[in-house]
């Protein structure tokens, strides 16, 4: 899944509730209003577009301000999950 591939399915969330579209990585998640519930719809969205379940590092997802983070935070999961499979 690309990063693109995410902000799409950012962008439809943030369409169903009626705000705008990311369009800068650098946009920070609260400026945008794109919150925790959001994340886990997001999440639950890569999670059936991968098909596979995905493990969450708490850690990282508490540094996640921005949309490049959210962006490299998946990106990372979904290595770590393939990486896995091997």
């Amino acid at each position: 899944m690309t990063r693109d591939e995410i902000k799409t399915l950012m962008n439809a969330i943030l369409a169903k509730q009626g705000k705008p579209s990311v369009t800068d990585e650098n946009g920070v998640l609260r400026d945008l209003g794109f919150r925790s519930l959001d994340f886990s719809e997001l999440a639950l969205r890569v999670e059936r577009a991968v098909g596979d379940e995905l493990n969450f590092d708490a850690a990282l997802m508490r540094s996640i301000s921005t949309v490049a983070d959210v962006l490299n935070f998946f990106e990372k999961t979904i290595q770590s999950a393939r990486a896995g499979q091997i």
